[in-house]
């Protein structure tokens, strides 16, 4: 038996959740989300909790038991309380602002970068260096700030790039000047 598909998904008061045939919606506070679950894994909805159950222990079955439990369980959470990932610029005249749809970023290139945040996505920017990516899809959320991080990684000798909070840059040493 799976350890993580065996225990219990918690429902915090303030969210629903329906099942219809092979689809399952939780609703809460912030936003709604749905999942489709795989044949043979099986949803239970009991109260103030939800277990899942598979019928054999076949390498398909045994394979998505603990992933629909990690996905259901990050679903609640979601529309619960919200996922929530924070980036930091480091480099001298590199900077981020929010217009509208687009995060604009000046980190080092000729022109400006221009990223589109998708929908069900929330960024915000403090003191022009701290990026916060937050939304209640947590693969999106991490996507998202995945994708960001990626237009200019922190490069190892003096560590200019975007990096998330946290994260530790490998430095190396530069040249030195031979005697």
């Amino acid at each position: 038996m799976s350890r993580i598909g065996k225990i219990p998904v918690e429902i915090p008061t303030g969210v629903k959740i329906r099942r219809e045939q092979s689809m399952i919606t939780v609703e809460g506070p912030k936003g709604k989300l749905s999942l489709k679950v795989p044949k043979g894994i099986d949803v239970v909805l009991e109260d103030r909790a939800i277990a899942v159950t598979r019928p054999s222990d076949g390498r398909m079955d045994r394979s998505f038991h603990g992933l629909v439990r990690t996905l259901v369980a990050n679903m609640v959470k979601g529309v619960s309380v919200g996922f929530e990932k924070k980036l930091e610029i480091s480099g001298v005249g590199y900077r981020a602002e929010v217009a509208g749809h687009m995060l604009k970023l000046i980190i080092g290139f000729s022109a400006p970068l221009e990223y589109p945040i998708p929908k069900g996505i929330e960024i915000k920017v403090d003191k022009l260096i701290n990026i916060a990516v937050s939304g209640i899809d947590k693969q999106l959320v991490g996507r998202v700030a995945a994708e960001i991080r990626s237009l200019k990684k922190p490069e190892p000798y003096k560590g200019k790039g975007i990096k998330y909070v946290g994260e530790q840059i490998r430095r190396k040493v530069g040249k030195s000047v031979g005697a």
